[in-house]
Order: structure tokens, then sequence, then C-alpha cells
């Protein structure tokens, strides 16, 4: 995307007054349509560009972002609160900040391919900007707070369904809690039976390998499970488990 200290395509083409020809693909893609195009404008600004750029009199996305924040907290906890009726206070709270961390929100810009449409000043971009974490992240939450001024609480929460729900279902953050403690401790109530874990298959290349993991009591099959690493798998295979056991 950056070629040594040229700004990308993406950048040159918005800094020459084609910002909304990239709005335009980005809604495109997204599905979401804008009413008011200045707030998306808003949310992909970074203060460098303001400081580099005073006389357009525009306004980076900080605010955006502390607003951002607080809307994607409240649609994960609403989530979490309805699609969990049996889970602890104290995990879903866990399970929460797994979610709204900057590693995750990282995740979800790069889905989404937000780097790309981010106005930056040139050293920021010259810098490696537009890949940095903490820049994807709150270009984000920014994202998230401009949808909620522009439309309204329940079109954020069909976005989140798109985007970060489903892996919050697919088990993306169970490294945030412990299951197999939890498999352990409802199993240790009759201490004959013993919980083994092995991990039968390895796919996909080095840079994207997945691993899967069976659970057995007493030798019977109870689980199995899938992460990117070994220890994500055999957590998604003690949820699972515990998921059988409770049936």
């Amino acid at each position: 995307m950056i070629s040594g200290g040229t700004l990308s395509a993406s950048s040159q083409q918005m800094e020459s007054g084609d910002s909304r020809m990239n709005l335009s693909t980005l809604q495109e893609k997204l599905g979401i349509q804008f009413h008011d195009d200045a707030l998306l404008q808003n949310a992909l600004t970074h203060s460098s560009y303001v400081n580099e750029h005073r006389h357009l009199k525009k306004t980076d996305n900080e605010r955006l972002e502390f607003l951002g924040d607080a809307v994607l907290e409240l649609g994960v906890s609403q989530f979490l609160y309805k699609h969990y009726p049996d889970m602890p206070e104290g995990n879903m709270t866990k399970l929460r900040a797994a979610i709204v961390r900057e590693e995750s929100l990282v995740l979800f810009a790069k889905e989404m391919d937000l780097g790309a449409y981010v106005l930056l000043g040139k050293g920021e971009e010259r810098t490696g900007g537009r890949t940095r974490p903490a820049l994807l992240a709150d270009v984000f939450e920014a994202f998230v707070g401009a949808l909620y001024l522009d439309q309204d609480f329940e079109v954020v929460l069909g976005f989140f369904e798109k985007i970060v729900f489903p892996k919050i279902s697919q088990g993306a953050f169970s490294h945030a809690m412990d299951y197999k403690s939890k498999l352990q401790e409802v199993i240790q109530q009759d201490k004959d039976k013993v919980i083994t874990y092995t991990i039968i298959d390895e796919r996909g290349p080095a840079h994207n390998r997945e691993f899967v993991a069976e659970l057995k009591i007493q030798g019977e099959l109870v689980g199995t499970g899938i992460g990117r690493t070994k220890k994500e798998a055999e957590q998604q295979a003690a949820r699972i488990a515990l998921e059988a056991l409770k049936g």
C-alpha cells in the first residue's frame, strides 16, 4: 500500500479531491449508505492530516472515536446478555474486554480495509501509519460513532451482525474464557473421570494455521474444537463439551 516515501493510491486520490468516490466505494463494499457523508469523512480523518491542512478547517476523528467506544461496548454487552443467558457477570465482563480491546478492533478494521480510506498527514503516511494497530483501532471506533450519529443504534447493531458478532459466535475470543478450568470443576465432582485433549489435525499455511482438538472424557468423544493455536482449539473443545454436558 505504501512504497518508499510516496503516498498510497487511496491517499493521493482523496487529497486530489476524489474523496467522495472513495467514500462511495467504502459504503458500497460495506452495504451501508450514510445520509451525511461529512460524518463518514470525519471518522476517516486522522489528526496528522488536520495538523498539515489547517486551511481546510477539518476536524479529526477523536471525538467520534470516544463516542464509538461507548456504542461498541453497549452493542457487545447487549449481545452477550441476550445470547449467553447463563454466563455470569464476571465472565461477560472478561469476554467483552477481549472483544473491544485494540487487537480485536484492528481485526475488524482490517476486514473492512479501513486503513485504505484514512486521511493521513504525510509524516504519518511515511512511517506506516496506515497499518498501525492503534490508528486502525481508533478509526474503527470512529466509524461506529459516525454510523450511530448518522442513523441509529439498530443500524449499528446490523453492522455488528456482519463484522463483530459472528466472530463471537465462532469463538474467536474464547481465549478470554477459561473453559478448560470450568470443565475441570464440573468433572472433578466425579473423581473417577479423566479428561484428555488431543490435537488431531493441523491445516492451512504457516501464517494462517488452524488446529483441531478432540476432547474425550473417559475415552468418549465429547467435544471437537478449532482454533488458531492449540490452546484455543482445546478451549473451544472444552466449551462445546460444557454445552453438551449441560444439555
